[in-house]
């Protein structure tokens, strides 16, 4: 009995070092850190879905991957992280999803005004072969896409008179992001559009080099806008999601199981943050209510409007393409019809 326990004794531990191999072996991953850079607060919805994401990283890795946050565009703006995700210099960020029509045109499809009427349409095209079929086109530009946060419905403020119609953007000067079709639509819709990196704008607008800028409300709100523009127009001209990246370069240095973390703490954060930001958006709105005078655009200003910016819409249409202009609205048509 003796020698047969200690035969029995001798399987289970030969057993366990056996488990413990092959999960040492399944467990690839390394000490390691990972710099992830954005524009926005902390407190922001970005900042939030960042931290959740590192979180969520740190568990999965039992605290050998670490994500550092550089918030409030420590590191660039997010057209100077991109280049830096490119080489190497930086590893992650989550920005605006039209941003990045400089790397793949198709891109611009996200900012073609008045596309969604709300959160549920654009997640189905997101998450969709839609938002799949676009992320797959960055790979070859060095960025490999995890999924999609949100930035929401953007609306302008100013500094000098409220916008209830059509023509009251005429004159106006307009911080946008720095992308041609947000420059062609303030343009055209009477506005001296400047592009510039976020991190500039509260002094622009404190100084009056610009009369006003456009964005979502938690941005307005968290960035004290409301102490320089007395006027919110809740013009809901585009709708931003946000597309979360990795380099390449820093993808590639990743094991297997250490982009699995990666992929599975995206997608975990994705749902996290969307309704974060959803939920604030409504906060947000009644915060400003106190500092700011509220307007919005009837119905028949936002079809003059429309109507403007044809010719903006048609051009950009173009290089997102008819196949893929036919594949959002059939997906649109269909969430539409579906009413859920």
């Amino acid at each position: 009995m003796k020698t047969f326990s200690g035969m029995r004794r001798a399987m289970v531990a030969a057993a366990a070092l056996l488990l413990a191999a092959s999960a040492g072996h399944a467990a690839d991953i390394k000490e390691r850190t990972l710099r992830f850079a954005f524009q926005s607060a902390k407190d922001h919805p970005i900042g939030v879905g960042a931290q959740k994401f590192a979180d969520l990283v740190s568990q999965k890795s039992g605290g050998k991957i670490s994500v550092k946050l550089f918030p409030n565009g420590t590191l660039g703006g997010d057209l100077q992280v991109v280049s830096a995700l490119q080489g190497g210099v930086v590893d992650l960020t989550a920005l605006s999803s039209g941003l990045l029509s400089g790397q793949v045109k198709e891109f611009v499809l996200f900012d073609l005004p008045f596309q969604f009427n709300n959160g549920r349409e654009a997640d189905a095209v997101v998450d969709g072969p839609i938002g799949r079929k676009l992320g797959e086109k960055l790979v070859d530009k060095g960025l490999v896409p995890l999924g999609y946060w949100e930035l929401g419905f953007r609306n302008l403020t100013n500094s000098r008179h409220p916008v209830a119609k059509a023509d009251d953007f005429k004159g106006l000067k307009i911080r946008v992001v720095q992308s041609p079709i947000y420059i062609d639509l303030f343009n055209i819709l009477g506005a001296n559009a400047v592009p510039m990196p976020f991190p500039e704008v509260y002094s622009a607008l404190e100084t009056k080099a610009v009369d006003g800028q456009e964005n979502p409300l938690k941005s307005i709100e968290l960035s004290k806008f409301y102490e320089v523009q007395p006027y919110l127009s809740l013009t809901r001209h585009i709708y931003s999601p946000l597309s979360i990246l990795i380099g390449r370069k820093a993808w590639d240095k990743l094991s297997p199981d250490e982009q699995q973390i990666i992929r599975q703490a995206a997608a975990e954060s994705q749902a996290y943050q969307r309704q974060f930001a959803r939920a604030e958006d409504a906060k947000s709105l009644d915060v400003l209510k106190k500092s700011m005078k509220v307007a919005e655009l009837p119905p028949a200003e936002v079809a003059k409007v429309r109507e403007r910016i044809k010719p903006v819409v048609e051009k950009y249409a173009k290089d997102v393409g008819e196949p893929l202009m036919s594949e959002l609205n059939a997906e649109l048509a269909k969430v539409r019809g579906s009413g859920k």
